[in-house]
């Protein structure tokens, strides 16, 4: 395989067209950003740790007969992936209330809700991301009645995965952020990554409400030990696949 040209670069990765007009590479990169990219910074290796913790979900999940973009990962810090288009939505599930939701709603931090909450945002920079309503989703025709139900119980199936999985890490997941695409055959397949970028994973065993934060909350909210906290995700999870293989 050999890479062409840049297709796009997010504020975590770079796609590469290929010589296969249905795979692209993604190249995972060490830059950080919180608030809609108000806070910038760098945290060291965070490519190729994300890649990897990703690369590995990806496999898991489609062990599970969830279908994902995933092909494999020719480098560290590097996957390919199917060619999706790409919906302008984030899907958010949450199992304990925590930013956002506890800002916007008064509830405490760490409340775990009697049921995942699956939400909607508009994955648009310009206008903050908002949370949408069905209707207003559907006003904007970001999705159909049909693509969302799919996604709803898509999410609700990777939560249920997902759940198990990190409790097998030692890492409650507090709440995770999901993005879907569309590939040729208008198939709908999971993307992006699954990280400690995109979700918030707290120590299980931790009780104090700083040290327990694994997840790019470190970044945020200036912990410090981001890098650290990022390679001990990576490990718990290389340990857990290790002993589901053995």
């Amino acid at each position: 395989m050999s890479v062409n040209s840049k297709l796009y670069e997010g504020k975590a990765k770079i796609l590469y067209t290929t010589d296969d007009p249905e795979v692209l590479l993604a190249d995972f990169k060490d830059d950080a950003t919180a608030f809609n990219a108000q806070k910038r910074g760098n945290i060291e290796g965070k490519g190729k740790i994300n890649c990897s913790i990703s690369s590995q979900l990806f496999k898991q999940l489609e062990a599970y007969g969830i279908k994902t973009h995933f092909i494999d990962s020719p480098a560290p810090n590097q996957m390919r992936v199917r060619a999706v288009k790409i919906l302008p939505l984030e899907v958010v599930i949450r199992n304990i209330a925590a930013g956002s939701l506890c800002q916007q709603t008064g509830l405490p931090v760490g409340t775990i809700l009697k049921q995942p909450l699956v939400e909607f945002y508009y994955k648009n920079d310009q206008l903050g991301d908002p949370l949408l309503t069905r209707d207003r989703l559907y006003l904007l025709e970001l999705a159909t009645a049909e693509q969302v139900d799919a996604i709803t119980h898509l999410a609700l199936q990777i939560n249920e995965f997902l759940n198990n999985f990190w409790q097998r890490c030692g890492i409650t997941l507090v709440d995770f952020k999901l993005e879907f695409g569309l590939d040729s055959q208008q198939q709908l397949l999971l993307a992006d990554e699954i990280s400690p970028d995109t979700c918030r994973l707290w120590d299980t065993a931790e009780k104090d409400s700083n040290r327990r934060v694994m997840d790019k909350d470190r970044f945020r909210r200036d912990l410090g030990n981001v890098e650290d906290a990022y390679q001990e995700v990576l490990q718990r999870v290389l340990k857990a696949v290790e002993t589901t293989i053995s």
